[in-house]
């Protein structure tokens, strides 16, 4: 092949950095090394290639003998999949009124999975067993979607970590009604780096049957992967997946970005640093008075209640999202690439705005 050359143009400034997301971080310059080793050369479609195959082996090394991994494209497409191959057709999950299941994903796992969801009310995005018997019930009620799976975040998407013991409780709870569990893991790996455990810890160890693997927010360009812990718990995987548009032709290049990561200890090195990054934003958050810290925080996100003048003044200087508009609530994510000087550019911008008011 000739030398890489392009005609595209930049059209952004690299060095701006905001709080919005960690999906609006670039991809690692890991990752993208990664992909261009995979290029060239033709490779068996669909998921018959030798990254794809030699993921499996890596998977393993963190999740268990019997894990195996499905890549897809994006982490709504994980969880619907996994999901549908959790439930029946009248089945229902139960899962936090915080879930992303249920709050961002366009009702995905109700439309394409034709499944109930089943919203409880948590303190921090956390489940428990009580929280669970709320809506475990009603199994033989033809009037009642039948509640099959029980679906976890880790880390929530309120930024706080279930420790290995919580997840245990909840597994053995459900797998005592029957139910099944699902781990939705779009930032399993700062939850692994927060708890300082490795992420079969809280997952196959504890009895989780299936994670959505997330790897988009923590360094890949794209892809996630939805990961079988146990094999008897699932149906027809490798179809639903066909069924849900999540097949990828070109699937080494979603593989291969997944090696990338887990092969050594990129993920957790991306994750550390991000969690980093949002406490010494939390630290420097307690210091400027009137602005108040909602949650604990154990990862990578940051949430906050200020006067909703000043985040709106602060928003023309860094970008980053109201949670609760009429309440005030704001959340600051950060990523593998923010820094130190992104960290204490925006506080030095938060206090200024908060001296105007």
């Amino acid at each position: 092949m000739n030398p890489a050359r392009t005609d595209a143009r930049r059209l952004h400034d690299p060095d701006l950095r905001g709080f919005a997301s960690d999906n609006y971080a670039g991809a690692h310059p890991e990752v993208l090394a990664a992909l261009a080793l995979a290029n060239g050369g033709h490779q068996i479609a669909y998921g018959g290639d030798t990254y794809t195959e030699g993921l499996q082996q890596t998977i393993r090394s963190h999740f268990g003998g019997t894990a195996e991994a499905f890549p897809v494209f994006n982490g709504t497409g994980a969880n619907v999949t996994a999901l549908q191959a959790l439930t029946d057709r009248w089945g229902a999950v139960i899962c936090a009124d915080s879930a992303h299941i249920h709050v961002d994903e366009g009702g995905a796992p109700e439309r394409m999975a034709g499944l109930k969801l089943l919203t409880v009310p948590t303190a921090h995005g956390k489940l428990t067993p009580e929280l669970i018997d709320r809506e475990a019930f009603g199994w033989d009620d033809e009037h009642r979607a039948m509640p099959q799976v029980v679906s976890i975040t880790q880390n929530t998407e309120l930024g706080t970590v279930y420790t290995p013991d919580e997840i245990r409780a909840i597994c053995d709870h459900a797998h005592g009604l029957g139910m099944k569990v699902h781990l939705d893991g779009a930032r399993i790996a700062n939850a692994a780096a927060s708890l300082d455990v490795p992420m079969r810890a809280f997952t196959n160890r504890v009895g989780v049957d299936i994670l959505s693997f997330g790897g988009t927010k923590n360094g890949m360009l794209y892809g996630e992967a939805v990961v079988v812990l146990n094999p008897d718990a699932v149906s027809h995987l490798k179809h639903l997946r066909k069924m849900s548009m999540q097949l990828a032709s070109k699937m080494r290049f979603v593989s291969v970005q997944l090696e990338a990561l887990l092969a050594k200890d990129l993920w957790l090195r991306n994750a550390r640093h991000a969690n980093e990054m949002a406490q010494r934003l939390a630290d420097g958050v307690r210091s400027v008075p009137g602005v108040e810290i909602l949650h604990p925080v154990e990862a990578n996100a940051v949430f906050a209640r200020l006067p909703h003048a000043v985040s709106e003044r602060l928003q023309q200087r860094y970008r980053f999202y109201f949670w609760d508009e009429a309440a005030g609530d704001v959340r600051w994510m950060c990523a593998f690439d923010t820094t130190q000087d992104d960290v204490d550019g925006f506080l030095a911008a938060l206090k200024e705005e908060m001296a105007r008011q």
